[in-house]
């Protein structure tokens, strides 16, 4: 490390003011803060010493999605060779996972790090660790047919319209991962929505028509006339243990409860997300599930209500999504409030809209703009009640 050290502070003048290549000195910073602490010191003025930074911060979520990642490469992978009938077992998924995930992955962080380079250098400020997560999280949320040329302009669309435009990493008012999902769903909803795996024929034969397999949500909102909701859970299309597993066609990041959960539970032994949300969102949909069991009438309200919580990506949107500190309400109890709407918000949207059974995109993405109105009426009922108690 000391070698790599010296040829860092051999090329630091370069990039320094009035260094020969100065223009793309974020580009040097990012390379050297990431490798070495830096050797400024701040020496006046009021500062917070704490462990915990803004790197450290972003790993963490790195960390915890992890489990999330590693299985979305063997299901993707097990996904695909179930359809096409490729025998082979763990080691042959896994191989098939990692050709279908790691291109997604490496177009993110490749055309998303060009917008985050490209801004950095223009505005002349350090380049942000904001990447590290959106660059991670984004390729989670989709399926793994995706073209690859749709996810270059997804990230594109988040980084620079969901983020940059704002200021960049913190300034941002809605998640850049899931508004670029949103983008992808509305611009281009045949890659994004339906059945992700599709039945390829074998060399001589004729090409097969029908479409193999669908998501368990996808199955609910699609019932045909006379069939409810009892009759595929008893025919067995739609299963609890499957659905919390994780062993079904979905998002490459989404479909497995468990594997979101071990992510909860670092996020929340390390303090970086908000257990208030992530409760008040389980709250709030458990609530809304059973009022619309008791009142609806469509097949996705007769599900039964714990169903709700295993089903789509609620457990993936609701501990990674919702929970981001930039986009998410502040105040202690606005947070419950931000957390148990979200809840309401994605059993609304999957009982009442048949075109569209996963409300969980657009019920975090519409309470990341009611976030900042809800932390300023909780701070002003804070404020009126001091006042009459003073």
């Amino acid at each position: 490390m000391k070698f790599i050290l010296n040829i860092h502070d051999k090329l630091r003048p370069l990039f320094s003011k009035g260094g020969k290549l100065e223009k793309i000195e974020p580009i040097f910073d990012a390379a050297d803060t990431f490798a070495f602490t830096p050797a400024t010191e701040t020496r006046t003025g009021a500062h917070v010493r704490d462990a915990i930074d803004l790197k450290r911060v972003m790993i963490t979520v790195i960390y915890a999605a992890m489990p999330c990642f590693l299985f979305g490469i063997w299901n993707a992978g097990h996904q695909y060779n179930l359809v096409n009938a490729v025998s082979g077992g763990f080691v042959q998924d896994i191989i098939r996972g990692l050709m279908i995930v790691l291109p997604i992955v490496i177009v993110c962080y490749a055309v998303g790090g060009f917008w985050e380079v490209l801004f950095a250098c223009i505005r002349r400020h350090p380049i942000n660790e904001g990447l590290l997560v959106t660059g991670f999280l984004f390729p989670l949320v989709l399926p793994p047919t995706i073209p690859l040329w749709e996810v270059a302009v997804g990230i594109s669309f988040g980084v620079v319209i969901g983020k940059e435009i704002f200021g960049g990493t913190g300034m941002n008012v809605v998640n850049p991962a899931l508004l670029s999902r949103a983008f992808l769903f509305f611009a281009y909803a045949k890659s994004m929505t339906g059945n992700i795996w599709v039945q390829v024929a074998d060399k001589g034969q004729a090409a097969v028509d029908a479409v193999s397999t669908a998501t368990p949500l996808t199955t609910l909102a699609t019932l045909p006339a006379g069939k409810s909701a009892a009759d595929v859970i008893s025919s067995g299309q739609v299963d609890f243990m499957h659905m919390l597993i994780g062993n079904i066609p979905g998002s490459i990041g989404e479909t497995s409860v468990i594997a979101c959960l071990i992510g909860a539970a670092v996020l929340l032994i390390t303090g970086v997300a908000s257990w208030r949300i992530m409760l008040a969102s389980v709250l709030g949909l458990l609530t809304t599930a059973a009022l619309a069991k008791h009142f609806g009438s469509s097949p996705m309200s007769q599900l039964p209500i714990y169903y709700h919580l295993v089903a789509g990506g609620f457990a993936f949107g609701t501990i990674f999504m919702a929970t981001d500190p930039v986009s998410a309400a502040a105040t202690n109890v606005g947070k419950w409030i931000y957390g148990f709407l979200i809840g309401v918000l994605v059993i609304i949207v999957r009982v009442l809209n048949a075109g569209f059974p996963e409300g969980v995109m657009l019920a975090v993405l519409f309470m990341n703009l009611m976030a900042p109105l809800i932390d300023s009426f909780v701070v002003e009922h804070h404020i009126r009640r001091r006042r009459r108690h003073a």
